[in-house]
C-alpha cells in the first residue's frame, strides 16, 4: 500500500368535614397499594436471567453473544507463517504458505467454502508472478454478507533498508498480522453464526510496488484481479474491512481518507466500537492521508464501502512505522495485545452487523 417548569399550585385551607373525608380515603387507598404489592415482588436483578436483560427492539434479530478471540492463537499464526520465510510470489515459501492458509480454511468445523484464484502478473519491473488470490466464505447463501480482507504476500526487497536492501523481508507485521486476524476470525465465525453471510479474501501480489516512481497500479495486483473478476459474477457485500499492518508494537490506527470519502458510516461504525471496547487510545481520532491498498481497488472495481485499517506513525518518515519495508519487520515488532484488540474490534462490528 502507499502511501432537556413546573407551575406553583396556591390551595385553600380544607374544612374540618373534608379533612376527615381526606383521612378516611388515605386508608383505603394504602390498604389497596399494600394488597397491590404483596401480590407482585419486582425481581432482583440476579433473579432476571443473563438473556431477559437485553432488551430487544422490534425488527431485530437476537444479539448473539460476540466470540471471543484468542491472543495465543494470534501470535501463533504470525509466528507460523514467518516460519515458511519471505512470501514472495514465485518463491518455495509462498507456495507452502498458500497451501497451510488454504488447508487451515478448510479445517474450520463449519466448513467454509474455500476459493483459490490462480492467475499471473506483470510487476513494475517486468516479472512475471504467480498470484494465488484465497477466499473463504462462511454462510454462502446468505445474500448479506460483510468482506473482511488482508494481504498474504511480503516485499521482496528491503528498500528502506541500508543493509541488504535487495533481499526479501520477513513481513511479520506488512503481511503477516492480517492473515493472522483473519485466521482467528476464521475459527470463530466456524463456532458462533454471526447472523450474516462473511467472506475473508487474503489477497496476494499487494507488495510487489513501485515507491520510487508513480505508484499508481503497481501495487495491489491480487485484488486488482479479484476486483475485475469476483470469484462470484457480481460480487457485492454491504461493506468490507481491509487488515494492513495490525500487529505491530505502538501501533496507532488512524483514519485513512480514501476510507472516510468513500465508507464514512463504516469508519464511523469501527472507530465507535473500538471505542465502546475501550482502545481509543489504539483507533484514533485523526485523520491520515489517501492509500494506495486493496482497499481502493475494491471500492473502485466493486462498488462498495470498504476501510482500511492500517498502521499510522505520524513519528516515521513513511508513516507506516520504522520497520516498515525493513529487515526489522519480524517477529520481535510483534505485540499480541494489539492482535487480539484489532480482532475484538472487528468481531463485534461483524456480529453486531449480523443482529442489525
Amino acid at each position: 500500500m502507499r502511501i432537556k417548569g413546573l407551575s406553583v399550585l396556591r390551595f385553600r385551607r380544607p374544612t374540618p368535614m373534608i379533612t376527615r373525608i381526606m383521612g378516611h380515603m388515605y386508608v383505603v387507598i394504602g390498604l389497596l397499594f399494600l394488597t397491590v404489592s404483596c401480590q407482585f415482588t419486582p425481581p432482583t436483578s440476579a433473579e432476571v436471567p443473563p438473556e431477559s436483560k437485553q432488551t430487544e427492539e422490534v425488527g431485530k434479530k437476537p444479539l448473539t453473544q460476540v466470540p471471543e478471540p484468542q491472543k495465543d492463537s494470534l501470535w501463533y499464526y504470525v509466528s507460523r507463517q514467518v516460519a515458511f520465510g519471505p512470501r514472495v510470489p514465485g518463491s518455495v515459501a509462498h507456495q507452502q504458505c498458500g497451501d497451510y492458509i488454504v488447508q487451515f480454511l478448510k479445517s474450520r468445523t463449519n466448513p467454509p467454502v474455500v476459493t483459490e484464484q490462480i492467475t499471473t502478473a506483470l510487476t513494475f519491473d517486468r516479472k512475471t508472478i504467480p498470484v494465488r488470490n484465497i477466499i473463504a466464505s462462511f454462510y454462502p447463501d446468505r445474500s448479506q454478507r460483510v468482506l473482511l480482507a488482508a494481504h498474504w504476500d511480503t516485499r521482496p526487497f528491503a528498500e528502506m533498508d541500508p543493509k541488504e536492501p535487495h533481499k526479501p523481508i520477513d513481513g511479520a507485521n506488512d503481511g503477516g498480522s492480517g492473515v493472522a486476524v483473519l485466521m482467528e476470525i476464521a475459527t470463530q465465525l466456524s463456532a458462533v453464526d454471526p447472523g450474516v453471510g462473511v467472506d475473508l479474501i487474503f489477497f496476494d501480489a499487494e507488495d510487489w510496488g513501485d515507491t520510487t516512481g508513480s505508484t499508481e497500479d503497481t501495487y495491489c495486483l491480487g485484488s486488482q484481479y479479484w476486483g475485475k473478476n469476483p470469484h462470484i459474477p457480481d460480487y457485492h457485500a454491504r461493506f468490507g474491512i481491509l487488515l494492513d499492518m495490525v500487529g505491530g508494537k505502538n501501533s496507532l490506527f488512524a483514519i485513512e481518507e480514501n476510507s472516510w470519502r468513500l465508507a464514512r458510516p463504516y469508519v464511523q461504525k469501527i472507530w465507535t466500537q473500538a471505542k465502546e471496547l475501550g482502545y481509543d487510545n489504539l483507533f484514533i481520532d485523526q485523520k491520515r492521508g489517501p492509500i494506495i491498498d486493496d482497499h481502493f481497488y475494491v471500492m473502485k472495481y466493486r462498488s462498495f464501502p470498504m476501510v482500511d485499517i492500517i498502521n499510522f506513525n505520524p513519528k516515521s518518515y513513511s508513516r507506516f512505522g520504522h520497520f516498515w519495508h525493513t529487515h526489522d519487520d519480524n517477529l520481535e515488532q510483534i505485540d499480541p495485545d494489539v492482535l487480539y484488540a484489532v480482532a475484538r474490534v472487528v468481531l463485534h462490528v461483524v456480529y453486531r452487523f449480523g443482529t442489525e
